[in-house]
């Protein structure tokens, strides 16, 4: 039994005339007449009768009819999804990202990707640069968010972590981000706009853990040796909601990557630097041996 048999049965159970019918496919009479006495005999059925010169249909054909119908229905259906999943308009992106991206970038792109590709599921979470570039490395994630180069002032703290995209990935500027200073809002320091780096040197820290994020950890820290101090770390969290709470909770200062996490600025608020620091960039990167049609579309979401 083919797909072709069951359209030819629908038509002419519509039509009740094998005549109108074969019209309506494109089919002559007979070759429509034996594709309908294969499909009986396939069936082992008969599918139609003639009743005092009518042509209609037996219970079996009937039952049969509605089923078909329904065959028919998915069929279509598993085309078009098939049709739609080449264009990238079903299936999953697989995205990480870095924390710093979940104000501004993260929301951006996937607000302007879900408006366009509403049926994308999409599967995400948070991680860190070189832990993205490995996922993309091995094809266990289809685009990350990241930072592939941290900025580099002054002479750089011993041990200093540089992660680098590794070869063959490819990657896309979205933002370039300052540096900024969170302070707890009654600190001596927040009536200033600006601050510079030497400024901070007597002051407690509060600073991303080491394991959760070692680029930023270790450039924060050459930054600050280049202003000639070491910072003094009285405590660290491994995410930037947690670091805000500690500073709002007044047990030190820290140094973020905006865009900075909305606050209670009657608790924290956030200076900008006037030290010669270069930006934060941030990127999309992804693999070019990714075929897949949804990570083209977000790709293209981009431009």
């Amino acid at each position: 039994m083919e797909l072709r048999q069951l359209r030819s049965f629908v038509v002419v159970a519509e039509e009740l005339n094998v005549g109108r019918a074969a019209v309506r496919l494109h089919l002559t009479q007979p070759s429509l007449s034996r594709q309908i006495a294969a499909l009986e005999r396939d069936l082992g059925v008969e599918l139609f009768a003639r009743v005092r010169k009518r042509f209609v249909l037996t219970a079996a054909g009937a039952t049969f009819l509605a089923e078909a119908q329904e065959l028919l229905r998915r069929s279509d259906e598993a085309v078009r999804a098939a049709q739609r999943t080449q264009r990238g308009e079903l299936g999953t992106l697989r995205l990480w990202f870095v924390q710093s991206a979940t104000f501004e970038a993260l929301p951006r792109l996937l607000g302007t990707f879900r408006a366009a590709y509403p049926e994308v599921v999409l599967e995400l979470e948070s991680m860190t640069t070189l832990r993205q570039t490995e996922a993309l490395r091995d094809g266990r994630i289809d685009v990350g968010l990241l930072r592939p180069n941290a900025p580099a002032v002054g002479a750089p703290a011993t041990g200093v972590s540089i992660v680098r995209l590794a070869p063959g990935l490819e990657s896309r500027v979205v933002s370039s981000d300052p540096l900024v200073v969170a302070l707890p809002a009654r600190h001596r320091l927040a009536r200033r706009k600006r601050l510079r780096l030497e400024e901070l040197a007597e002051e407690p820290f509060v600073f991303y853990s080491r394991p959760s994020g070692p680029v930023v950890h270790d450039t924060l820290i050459g930054f600050c040796r280049a202003a000639g101090f070491t910072p003094r770390i009285e405590q660290v969290a491994a995410d930037v909601q947690t670091i805000v709470s500690l500073v709002a909770a007044g047990l030190g200062i820290s140094l973020l990557i905006g865009p900075t996490p909305p606050s209670n600025p009657e608790a924290v608020v956030y200076r900008e630097l006037s030290d010669d620091l270069p930006p934060w960039q941030l990127s999309v990167a992804w693999s070019p041996d990714n075929r897949s049609p949804v990570l083209a579309r977000f790709l293209e979401a981009l431009d």
